[in-house]
């Protein structure tokens, strides 16, 4: 019985391309970077089975790969698939959820700790050689703000917010609200958190962070009316998706004062242009959207995106096929 036929469109860590060889026929693409998406659709005429890290997986795709049966994305999100046009075609497609929780909520509490405590920016005082004794610069000017026993607002409590919570609350004493389509009684048993309306999240947090993945419900979800309610000392933190919040609003409100800082791994659009206001902000802390970007995080990733594809191609049952195509393993 012949190995069916895969693209992998970018490269990935060589334990899980050798997974992928055992069982499938491969071809790969070997630039930098990811394929581009004219190169992508040249590969497609003949796989069944699609590796990717992102990228549309839409109409005009699927109408080059006649034969595609499965697409495995080495991400959490899953908001580059559009679902009808998969359903449509009966194009299965899995994500990588639950391996990179942990990874995400350390970074999550390095952005608060960065952005409270002004590292970046103080960091940059001292290469600079800005710092010297007797020059006039009092103690305050290098003040920053406590993170321990202040009260955090976590704005969608999946794994990775529950992940959050539990460094939040028993490695630094903060008290923990959270707001979510639904309530997670164990959550709230767990980390003594409340649950809450949204304004009410907002006007009372010291840090928000945003968790909630990205659907046409939570697009631009936080916008100016949300920074208002914020404490003018809040830091709002976003590690979900770029899109989850107004950036321009979210630009104002730091430019005004409405806010007192950031911390963001994500932007609309990615990578943000140089003339971004948020890069050139001293209270902003801005990173490349790294949320899971440890050696260890990304083979995982990876493994379990070969596995989710083998067994889409193979007859088995793959693990983590995206709640809406589960129907097409009826």
């Amino acid at each position: 019985m012949s190995k069916p036929k895969i693209y992998i469109s970018k490269a990935i860590p060589e334990p899980a391309l050798a997974y992928l060889e055992q069982h499938c026929e491969c071809r790969m693409w070997n630039g930098q970077g990811a394929a581009s998406r004219q190169g992508l659709l040249a590969e497609l005429h003949d796989v069944e089975g699609l590796l990717t890290t992102g990228g549309p997986i839409n109409r005009e795709l699927l109408d080059h790969a006649h034969k595609l049966r499965a697409v495995s994305s080495i991400s959490v999100g899953y908001n580059h698939f559009d679902l009808e046009a998969m359903k449509a075609r009966r194009v299965i497609g899995t994500n990588t959820p639950h391996v990179l929780d942990e990874t995400v909520a350390d970074l999550v509490l390095s952005l608060m700790l960065s952005a409270a405590r002004r590292i970046p920016e103080l960091d940059s005082f001292v290469k600079q050689g800005r710092w010297q004794r007797g020059k006039g610069l009092t103690d305050e000017y290098f003040f920053g703000m406590d993170v321990h026993h202040q009260t955090l607002g976590i704005i969608g409590m999946g794994r990775i917010g529950e992940a959050i919570a539990k460094r939040a609350v028993d490695g630094f004493g903060m008290s923990l609200l959270y707001h979510n389509r639904s309530r997670k009684p164990e959550t709230e048993e767990r980390f003594g958190a409340r649950y809450c309306g949204l304004d009410e999240l907002l006007r009372e947090s010291d840090f928000v962070v945003m968790m909630t993945p990205l659907t046409p419900e939570t697009e631009r979800m936080i916008r100016l009316e949300h920074f208002e309610m914020m404490k003018p000392t809040a830091f709002f933190i976003n590690a979900s998706r770029g899109k989850t919040v107004d950036e321009p609003a979210l630009i104002q409100a730091l430019q005004t004062g409405l806010i007192r800082g950031a911390g963001l791994d994500v932007f609309d659009p990615e990578p943000p242009s140089l003339d971004n206001p948020l890069l050139h902000m001293p209270n902003v802390v801005t990173l490349p959207h790294i949320g899971s970007a440890t050696a260890k995080t990304r083979l995982d990733m990876a493994m379990l995106a070969a596995r989710n594809l083998v067994a889409a191609l193979t007859g088995g049952h793959p693990p983590n096929v995206v709640p809406e195509l589960r129907e097409l393993l009826e």
